[in-house]
């Protein structure tokens, strides 16, 4: 064994019954996998957090391998814009919890899986005692807040996970595991000490994915899992695959310890941690937020202001508010579009879903528009209340 495999993470179980046999029969016939390697898929316990672009090819192909006990972290509904890359829901899935639907999916494909699904959502109150049934942790996640959290939770328990992110055309992947029996520990915090200011790393929400990307790197994620679980291969443990769909490219990318990383003793805030938005986009939010209902009394009083779109482009293509002006928000945050903004009448701003147009409101109150507002919830909202003739994305 080289100095950076690492031992089998799971006992095998007793025995195959013959229906097992024949269904994994293309895994024993592998000498690195085997009978054995099969045991041990049938007696892991697999944590996904997510049942999103991620968590759909990593539970459909931990659920194909034979992985025994699989539980799912979701509190979400499938929504229509999931289709196009979270592939284990179906139109017929629409409104149902994204847990349950992905659960029917993998009794679809494994009935010999055993499904327990945690439909509330994952905080530091409930994190510990949820990781504490598992083997292994596969986080799916698409959010700074939860990925601390999951990495924090982890460590305090000693338990190893697999990390993937995607966005737009590329995606990463690694292996965190703190206590790992070679001595090579690493965690989330030796990659990223800090998260990124609010704002500077947008979601796949704000800036889209390739759907495809997903089954890339999920397929990498449950390729790590299995190597875990079996005890094969060299993990990804200390390394970084990076990949990019557009150039067809993967490279690696070496982790070392830090140091200076400080020894993570509790749960804390993560949210706070993160800062969904900065201090001073709270801060100006705090009173200068109008909701749907009150623009639309606005425009129905045939009011006199200005309503600026503070989304991208392409954004705006898709679907915008009648009357909206759009300059996107970097224009906006660098003070390259103030001399556009009107000086006479007030100022309305929106985004997407309310984060962006609170940055770009700081902004602008800090440049002396003390009277500009933003719309709560932004566009999104617009089209749930007020006109869902409107297409939602």
């Amino acid at each position: 064994m080289s100095d950076t495999a690492l031992p089998p993470l799971v006992e095998p179980a007793a025995e195959l019954t013959k229906e097992e046999v024949a269904r994994y029969s293309r895994h024993l016939i592998i000498p690195d996998v085997g009978v054995v390697g099969q045991k041990r898929l049938k007696n892991a316990k697999v944590l996904v957090i997510g049942a999103g672009g991620l968590g759909s090819p990593a539970l459909l192909y931990l659920a194909a391998a034979g992985v025994g006990t699989l539980g799912i972290v979701d509190f979400d509904v499938v929504d229509e814009s999931n289709l196009q890359r979270q592939v284990i829901h179906g139109i017929s899935d629409v409104g149902k919890l994204k847990a349950a639907s992905a659960q029917e999916s993998i009794a679809e494909i494994n009935p010999l899986v055993k499904v327990y699904l945690h439909t509330e959502r994952l905080e530091s109150a409930n994190a510990l005692e949820i990781f504490g049934q598992y083997d292994l942790i596969v986080d799916g996640t698409d959010n700074f807040a939860t990925r601390y959290l999951v990495n924090d939770a982890a460590v305090l328990l000693g338990k190893p996970y697999v990390w993937g992110s995607i966005f737009r055309f590329e995606g990463q992947v690694s292996v965190f595991w703190e206590d790992a029996p070679n001595g090579k520990g690493l965690n989330y915090r030796d990659l990223y000490p800090e998260p990124p200011p609010p704002g500077m790393v947008p979601s796949c929400a704000e800036g889209g994915v390739l759907g495809v990307l997903c089954a890339s790197i999920g397929s990498i994620m449950v390729t790590e899992a299995i190597k875990l679980i079996t005890g094969i291969g060299e993990p990804l443990l200390g390394r970084l695959i990076s990949y990019d769909a557009l150039e067809m490219k993967y490279r690696e990318v070496k982790i070392r310890k830090d140091p200076e990383t400080p020894k993570i003793t509790e749960l804390i805030d993560y949210e706070a941690f993160c800062g969904v938005v900065s201090d001073e986009a709270a801060e100006a939010a705090s009173g200068s937020t109008i909701t749907p209902a009150e623009l639309k009394a606005k425009f129905d009083r045939g009011e006199d202001f200005a309503l600026i779109d503070v989304r991208e482009p392409h954004e705006y293509e898709i679907v915008n508010i009648k009357g909206a002006k759009l300059i996107p928000k970097d224009r906006i945050l660098s003070g390259e579009a103030l001399a556009e903004l009107p000086q006479d009448k007030p100022i309305v701003l929106h985004c997407k879903s309310g984060a962006r147009s609170a940055e770009a409101l700081a902004a602008l109150h800090s440049a002396g528009f003390k009277d500009a507002t933003h719309l709560g919830g932004g566009v999104l909202a617009w089209a749930r209340q007020i006109d869902p003739s409107l297409p939602t994305y």
